[in-house]
């Protein structure tokens, strides 16, 4: 049995393999009547697209997306939404020492202990291309939360991090990192370059903050909005940690200064004095911004030379070659604002079914 499935009542499926002919994502219990065509998509699979920098994959893919059903003149119908994307820079012979040999820090072992048999070819359903997927769908759950602001950039990478003073959120679409501090955005461009030409590879932090969530969404005890955010960021390629709000900073403070004070607001809705919870307590978000900071490991596809052992258990070492980032937090970027969307999206429709 296997799972490529999320969501419960606005849920998305993902098929394809990094090197098959073509990728995509069927989104279903999408609501019906929302405005989608191409264009409402596109904008955000350029952003995650590999071959726009040079800190990035030059894997040369246009990643154009078809919308094949679920659409009749302009508008959703209520029914399954089918997206496709086509791979047209494949380059499978790049990977003919993987089919010897493990990489460590991939999928491979542990696809081929599971299947008896894996896709080497860039790692096949494992590839970081599967999330081109991800952020098609994303960009359909966006029409269901018009009233979330969404808003993704890394923070920090290769233990570099942004300088909040300077945060500048118009910087975020200006640099090649989605950095939103010029300064720290000059200094990474040195980190990338250097990692890229030894042959290495760096790890980053990606904060996505929602704005405009009601208080209300998230479903206790197992639909928590924070549990489901968790999963969903989780699920992307090379994420090894999650964290809401401050996360596990916050175990380091004390009961009073974790605390969120609260004192009469407008309209009779509260005015939060601090935002430790990131946005959410008890599972249910409380109106503030969801704040939701992501992990991701340095690249595993390195140049430099690393122990493995071969499919037939055999001492060995291995070089990957081909094409591959060398900080893979950076397309990264556009992915978890996409599963956030694809997590609220979910969780508004929830609400509305039990609350109305």
């Amino acid at each position: 049995m296997s799972f490529n499935t999320f969501g419960r009542v606005f849920r998305f499926s993902t098929w394809g393999e990094s090197h098959g002919p073509a990728l995509g994502a069927v989104v279903d219990g999408c609501p019906p009547g929302l405005t989608l065509s191409e264009a409402n998509i596109q904008p955000f699979l350029d952003a995650r697209r590999p071959g726009t920098s040079r800190f990035t994959t030059q894997r040369q893919e246009p990643d154009a997306v078809r919308i094949l059903s679920g659409v009749f003149e302009g508008r959703t119908t209520g029914t399954p939404i089918s997206l496709m994307i086509e791979n047209v820079d494949q380059r499978s012979k790049d990977y003919s020492e993987v089919a010897k040999a493990y990489r460590p820090g991939h999928a491979d072992y542990a696809y081929d202990a599971k299947y008896g048999f894996r896709d080497y070819r860039g790692g096949g359903r494992s590839s970081a291309r599967e999330t081109a997927a991800r952020v098609a769908a994303g960009a359909v759950a966006r029409l269901v939360i018009p009233e979330v602001t969404l808003t993704a950039y890394v923070c920090e990478l290769g233990g570099d991090a942004i300088d909040p003073a300077r945060f500048d959120a118009a910087e975020i679409a200006r640099n090649p990192f989605f950095c939103p501090d010029p300064e720290a955005a000059k200094r990474w461009e040195a980190k990338v370059d250097a990692a890229r030409k030894s042959g290495s590879s760096l790890g980053a932090v990606v904060e996505c903050v929602a704005s405009g969530v009601p208080a209300g969404w998230g479903a206790p005890l197992y639909a928590k909005l924070d549990s489901e955010l968790a999963a969903a960021c989780m699920s992307i390629n090379a994420v090894k940690g999650v964290e809401i709000g401050d996360g596990f900073a916050a175990a380091r403070l004390s009961g009073e200064t974790n605390a969120d004070p609260m004192r009469p607001g407008t309209d009779g809705e509260p005015e939060f004095l601090a935002n430790h919870a990131g946005g959410i307590a008890g599972g249910i978000s409380t109106g503030q911004p969801v704040v939701v900071r992501v992990a991701f490991k340095p690249t595993s596809s390195i140049l430099t030379p690393v122990e493995t052992i071969t499919r037939d258990g055999e001492a060995s070492e291995i070089v990957t070659k081909g094409r591959h980032d060398p900080c893979v937090g950076i397309r990264g970027t556009p992915v978890v604002e996409a599963m956030v969307a694809l997590v609220l999206a979910d969780q508004k429709l929830l609400h509305r079914a039990q609350c109305g």
